[in-house]
């Protein structure tokens, strides 16, 4: 911008115009010293070249100082140093939706609200790095431009507000921390100490010894100390309660509370340091900065989620990986094991391809057929688990976690290595699963095509919808590998699901409840409601993948058809099972079209994607959750390529594990 810019804002400095003028000229100050590039040495010289400007005109001087006194009278800038950057919110979701609506709606500069005006003057990163690099010859200049005394005899108007922060701030952290959301869960020690009750205390100490006159040094530390003291009692106090959401389950509200908790706390230390600081101007300019950082913080939605989520995501992975432990196959015994419940689960996958047909035979419309296939894929799949079978394509999104698990010291070179064997076992694993699948629901498909052929004369499927199969599972077809990648997404979905919902069970202690509940005990009675609760805290998270991921295979397509996204599931065992009946539709005819083949060669491909994508999504998941950065994810991937190139078979036959 020009110096007839500059020129201009100074002229229009006008502390008698209305509200909107007034911040509308903050603003415009803002952006002229932000400049277009955007470099902080160029702001910085920006507010030098303002500052020079202003203390060449003494009546200036008058005019700006007159204008800062209305802003402080109308704003209450304490409100920004106590509350700017924190929710009054103290729910998740609604904050969720609070940020959402700020990302839609527009603000205004005709407010009073102090934190949205400093929104609109700082609204974004580039700014925080331009307060940081004011020298302290230009901070002093700009506190003796705006410093003017308060009502309180003694200290400065900026004193002043920064003990009614104080004040303020901890009166929010009191209130937070006797909230009975936290207190239940906090240890015992804590709630027999009750911090949080003598924090206001701590902090009128602090006020009158501040205000003091003559103002006494060793009595202002002393009450300065006693509240840092009070202060780290508190963060214990609070830190007490996540032993208690490991333990017992983890609610994202309460995480989210916590964490406002732990930066309100910390708000105040920064507030103490910048009033008890030696060097006021550049402690002011270090919170500011931090204040700066703050606003970032509370309007983006990815911080939010990514802060408030983390617990929940690992504690998530956490119960997807004990349930994924019983899907990894370690030595031969277990690889046998496999293959026989694979073997009961492609058994039970041809039952669920017949009823597919049937339902698809009934002529209900799409939405209606994909409900009734979603309740029966639901039905079915749990059927599968208390058979104590399994689907291939169900473990990998369980067995990412309990791999990821194994990453606790990533320094150890013992640990990478524990991890690539489980990634042995865990192919292993798959390969035992596919076979026992695949090579089972093929014959008993054949079988109950055969049976209805010699007892009613027609096999489970006509030619036209053999054909249909046929066109649907082509590997000729692009859109059947992109149909199986996005069958692994809705793997690893359920499995979020699974892990989420068996987390919300324990965290609202439902097997306590079922066992204990008096009114569950007169109508079951002790004995029978003990096995109950047993009998859902071990299946809760099976029940839970298997319901949901029925319902999705099922009902999504023709959802997702409705709003034009035609997207489909291709499920490697069902798939398998449909190609095989519509392959009996044709009898030794089959062997000769060319396009059953493209789908023969397409079953392993789909295979290798729903499995994939979904052990992909959840290791990730997974590997963040346990904080496992870039440098080390790079070392895994050359331990596993290494593993691969010296001994191939591992991967494959457990008798071919290299040996330790």
């Amino acid at each position: 911008m020009t110096t007839h810019t500059l020129t201009s804002l100074l002229d229009t400095l006008d502390a008698d115009a209305p509200l909107a003028q007034r911040h509308l000229w903050l603003i415009g100050l803002l952006d002229w010293i932000r400049g277009d590039n955007r470099a902080p040495d160029d702001a910085v010289s920006r507010v030098q070249r303002f500052l020079d400007a202003v203390f060449a005109r003494p009546e200036l001087q008058v005019r700006l100082r007159t204008w800062w006194q209305v802003l402080a009278d109308t704003v209450d800038s304490t409100m920004v140093l106590s509350d700017y950057g924190f929710s009054p919110r103290t729910a998740f979701f609604s904050e969720l939706g609070f940020r959402l609506r700020c990302k839609m709606l527009p603000s205004t500069p005709e407010t009073t609200d102090a934190a949205e005006l400093f929104s609109l003057v700082l609204p974004n990163t580039a700014d925080a790095a331009w307060l940081a690099a004011l020298d302290a010859a230009t901070l002093a200049r700009i506190g003796n431009l705006l410093s003017s005394p308060s009502r309180t005899p003694g200290i400065t108007l900026w004193q002043n507000e920064l003990l009614q922060a104080i004040t303020f701030c901890s009166n929010q952290i009191m209130a937070t921390g006797v909230a009975s959301e936290l207190r239940l869960r906090m240890s015992a020690a804590a709630r027999h100490d009750e911090p949080f009750n003598s924090l206001s205390a701590e902090v009128d100490a602090l006020r009158r010894a501040f205000i003091a006159t003559p103002r006494e040094v060793p009595e202002l530390e002393a009450a300065a100390q006693r509240l840092r003291d009070r202060l780290e009692l508190c963060r214990q106090a609070a830190a007490s309660v996540y032993p208690h959401l490991n333990d017992h389950g983890i609610s994202v509200n309460l995480v989210f509370m916590l964490r406002q908790l732990r930066e309100r706390l910390l708000r105040v230390r920064d507030l103490m340091d910048c009033l008890l600081s030696a060097t006021p101007d550049a402690s002011a300019s270090r919170l500011i900065v931090r204040l700066a950082y703050a606003g970032q913080e509370r309007r983006s939605l990815r911080a939010l989620v990514r802060g408030n989520a983390s617990m929940l995501a690992a504690k998530v992975t956490e119960r997807s990986a004990e349930t994924g432990e019983h899907y990894i196959t370690r030595d031969r015994s277990e690889y046998r094991g496999m293959l026989v419940k694979a073997a009961g689960g492609g058994a039970a996958t041809s039952l669920t391809t017949l009823l597919k047909f049937l339902i698809g035979a009934v002529g209900l419309t799409a939405f209606w057929a994909g409900m009734w296939s979603g309740a029966m894929y639901a039905a079915s799949f749990v059927m599968i688990q208390l058979l104590h079978w399994t689907l291939a394509t169900k473990q990998p999104a369980m067995t990412a976690p309990a791999m990821a698990a194994k990453l606790k010291d990533l320094g150890n070179s013992r640990a990478i290595e524990e991890f690539v064997d489980e990634v042995t076992h865990l192919v292993r694993s798959q390969v035992a699963a596919v076979l026992g699948n695949v090579g089972m629901v093929t014959p008993c498909v054949l079988l109950i095509s055969f049976a209805m052929f010699w007892g009613s004369g027609k096999h489970m499927v006509s030619r036209v919808e053999a054909d249909h199969v046929f066109h649907t599972l082509t590997l000729l077809s692009p859109s059947t590998l992109f149909f199986a990648a996005f069958t692994g997404v809705l793997l690893f979905v359920a499995s979020l699901i699974a892990g989420a919902v068996e987390n919300w069970f324990v965290l609202h202690q439902l097997d306590s409840a079922l066992r204990y509940n008096p009114r569950i005990t007169r109508v079951l009675g002790r004995a029978r409601a003990d096995r109950w609760a047993r009998f859902m805290r071990e299946h809760i998270s099976g029940f839970a993948s298997n319901i949901s991921l029925g319902f999705m295979l099922g009902l999504l397509p023709p959802v997702l058809a409705f709003v034009g996204l035609g997207l489909e599931a291709r499920h490697v065992t069902l798939s398998t099972g449909q190609l095989v009946a519509a392959a009996s539709a044709y009898g030794n005819l089959v062997w000769k079209m060319p396009i059953f083949w493209w789908c023969v060669a397409a079953i392993p491909l789909i295979g290798v994607l729903n499995l994939t994508v979904s052990f992909f999504l959840a290791l990730q998941l997974a590997l963040g959750a346990h904080s496992v950065t870039g440098l080390d994810r790079q070392r895994l991937r050359y331990a596993v390529l290494r593993r691969l190139r010296q001994h191939p078979m591992s991967f494959v036959w457990p008798g071919a594990q290299k040996s330790e």
